[in-house]
């Protein structure tokens, strides 16, 4: 079948070194794509919130399946848009509905979700620039640290987490007063801080069933040690070595199956993705946040280790076969590191050449910010790539990861050195 990926960065990238290797995959398209999906599939220059683009798009390549890479284009509603439509409604899109997928584009609509279905999570409170006094109350009665979530989408930075009362507040008038975040913070979450160690648990469901891939930790501090600004991810570990069977069956019992059956009550039409952002705190599983796609980069190190088909397992997620199909994972351990721009993630420079990519070995080198112009290849983000290895443990994998990354440079190029040092 001729099979479209939206979406530009690492995890589409990795989406489509996957597919491509499916025996029922016949074409490949990505949109827009990168430098690393040009080898391996066709990109083509639309964006994946252009809606009529893509309904062009699927139209003239006869395209039977689409997997949506980012969150923009499921909060905007695309499944209902191909479900509405008569000429794409039987395109196998695999992402959730407009309602589904408010369960990451409103942080007010998770909490209210969990606390519905008796999902462990941390107690909060929402406020607008209405009540923007209330909430410096509300912060009062907190124990340090503070921590606000813009209620939107703010691409994984719109989390603030604060020691000071006094900032805290400010921040929270920057945010709701100031739009700090633009239209993502008119709405603020403020929670209480849960001090334990973090882990992202993927589950993919058709809306009945489900099945958990492997789990895995990103890093998302700029700096060594989990220190600096938040940032998209600067790299990942799969599986996640604190996860044993306890942690997982508690995890299960109490946060996956009360998730899915939720979506069913509630008549959520739901075919895609949840990721489960999770604290573990005195051995017990939280949930932090939903997203309602996979992760980057945690999606470099979850498909990698994937041995059965994505194409049977998406086909399945569409019918609502899950059930019928047993998913194979590779024992090893995935790792990646990401490179980053120079000065990433505040402003930094597009356009640096990248050498030393055919030096690679025993890494697979995943496109998140890229372009090629003129046979060259150039940095086109603030995340660039990712280097992904595996071995019998994270260790061993990391070695590899950064014994690639000396083979590899580009003006101001930046890493993390210490992936894995919290495990």
């Amino acid at each position: 079948m001729n099979i479209l990926i939206l979406g530009s960065g690492g995890r589409e990238h990795t989406f489509a070194y996957k597919i491509s290797q499916s025996k029922r995959c016949d074409n490949l398209f990505v949109a827009p794509g990168n430098a690393g999906t040009e080898p391996i599939a066709t990109n083509i220059a639309i964006q994946p919130t252009d809606f009529e683009a893509v309904k062009k798009c699927v139209l003239e390549n006869n395209i039977e399946m689409i997997v949506v890479g980012p969150e923009d284009p499921l909060v905007q509603g695309i499944a209902n848009y191909f479900a509405e439509t008569p000429e794409l409604k039987n395109v196998m899109l695999i992402g959730p509905s407009k309602r589904g997928a408010l369960l990451e584009g409103s942080k007010q609509r998770a909490k209210e979700f969990m606390m519905q279905h008796n999902i462990p999570t941390a107690a909060y409170e929402s406020f607008t620039a209405e009540s923007l006094e209330a909430g410096k109350i509300f912060l009062e009665k907190l124990n340090p640290p503070y921590v606000l979530k813009a209620d939107g989408l703010a691409a994984g930075k719109g989390v603030l987490i604060l020691n000071d009362l006094n900032e805290a507040k400010q921040e929270l008038e920057n945010m709701l007063a100031h739009s700090k975040f633009g239209e993502a913070s008119s709405k603020v979450v403020i929670e209480e801080f849960l001090d334990g160690i973090e882990l992202s648990v993927f589950v993919l469901t058709d809306g009945k069933n489900y099945k958990i891939l492997p789990t895995a930790k990103d890093y998302k501090r700029i700096g060594e040690g989990d220190t600096g600004l938040n940032t998209g991810g600067m790299g990942a570990i799969s599986p996640v070595p604190f996860a044993d069977e306890a942690l997982m069956k508690k995890i299960e019992d109490r946060i996956v199956k009360p998730t899915v059956n939720g979506l069913a009550e509630e008549k959520i039409d739901y075919k895609g993705f949840v990721f489960i952002g999770l604290i573990k705190v005195n051995n017990e599983p939280y949930v932090i946040e939903y997203n309602v796609r996979m992760g980057d980069p945690e999606t470099e190190v979850v498909l990698p280790r994937i041995k059965t088909d994505l194409v049977d397992l998406f086909e399945a997620t569409f019918k609502q076969t899950l059930n019928n199909i047993t998913i194979e994972i590779d024992e090893r351990a995935a790792t990646t590191v990401m490179l980053v721009s120079g000065g990433y993630p505040e402003d930094y420079e597009k356009g640096k050449e990248i050498s030393g990519l055919e030096n690679v070995e025993g890494s697979i080198i995943f496109h998140a910010g890229t372009k090629s112009e003129n046979g060259k290849i150039l940095t086109n983000g603030g995340r660039v790539l990712a280097v992904t290895s595996m071995d019998t443990d994270f260790k061993k994998a990391l070695k590899k990861s950064y014994q690639n990354i000396e083979k590899l440079s580009f003006d101001r190029m930046q890493y993390r050195n210490d992936i894995g040092f919290d495990l």
